[in-house]
């Protein structure tokens, strides 16, 4: 998409095309199953159109979404609002599914101890081989811990609210700072995004692992989940 179109993106149109991207549709998938057309979803996408409550009723079930998530109601709100799960059970995820669910890329939690006790924040990362690269300021409890190789904790997870499931994968292991200006500099050049919050957060962190573990909660009946309850 050129940066003209993606300029002129309504709020509607940018989750639109994040969801239907994060699925691996195309338009003409989702034009298929709203009974519309790729000419319009690529209007809704790139444009103002304000479509009727059917046709967002039917776009958000294209897309395996809620309406209220679709169109930004929930989004200032803390996800895991709704009731737990009928016949919930948790199961213990393995390294390598660990890995792929981190992806190469996203937003998780890190945990550093400070003089104030432990500190929980946000940040982007990049997964480089067996490794996380992490990206803050010089100055940052993150940095601090780097500096001596303290160990931290790293966590990402995902929710469905729709069925009151999910999964959580925890890395713990030491934090190292890039050795020298041209490693960071590479390490860097690999990342899918700089930092969210903003620049002056240009101290390169790398965090090696020494134990990665995940849990899923499932419930019966749900999209990829056996109907009858685990016994």
């Amino acid at each position: 998409m050129n940066p003209a179109a993606r300029h002129r993106m309504s709020d509607l149109g940018r989750r639109v095309e994040a969801r239907r991207s994060r699925l691996g549709l195309s338009r003409e998938e989702v034009a298929a199953r709203t009974g519309s057309t790729p000419g319009y979803i690529t209007l809704l996408e790139e444009q103002l159109p304000t479509p009727g409550i059917e046709f967002l009723v039917r776009l958000a079930d294209a897309l395996d979404t809620t309406l209220q998530d679709l169109t930004g109601y929930t989004a200032d709100l803390a996800p895991g609002r709704g009731r737990a799960g009928y016949h919930a059970h948790t199961d213990e995820i393995d390294e390598s599914e660990c890995w792929a669910l981190l992806d190469d890329h996203g937003v998780g939690r890190v945990a550093v101890m400070s003089g104030d006790g432990p500190e929980i924040f946000p940040m982007n990362y990049q997964v480089v081989g067996s490794e996380v690269l992490l990206m803050t300021g010089e100055d940052t409890p993150l940095a601090r811990a780097a500096a001596s190789g303290t160990v931290i904790a790293f966590e990402e997870d995902q929710v469905d609210e729709a069925f009151s499931q999910g999964w959580s994968v925890l890395l713990v292991g030491p934090v190292r700072t890039a050795p020298n200006q041209v490693t960071a500099r590479a390490l860097r050049q690999t990342a899918y995004s700089m930092p969210w919050a903003g620049t002056d957060r240009d101290t390169v962190v790398v965090l090696s692992p020494r134990r990665v573990t995940g849990r899923r909660v499932s419930v019966p009946g749900a999209p990829g989940v056996p109907s009858g309850p685990e016994g």
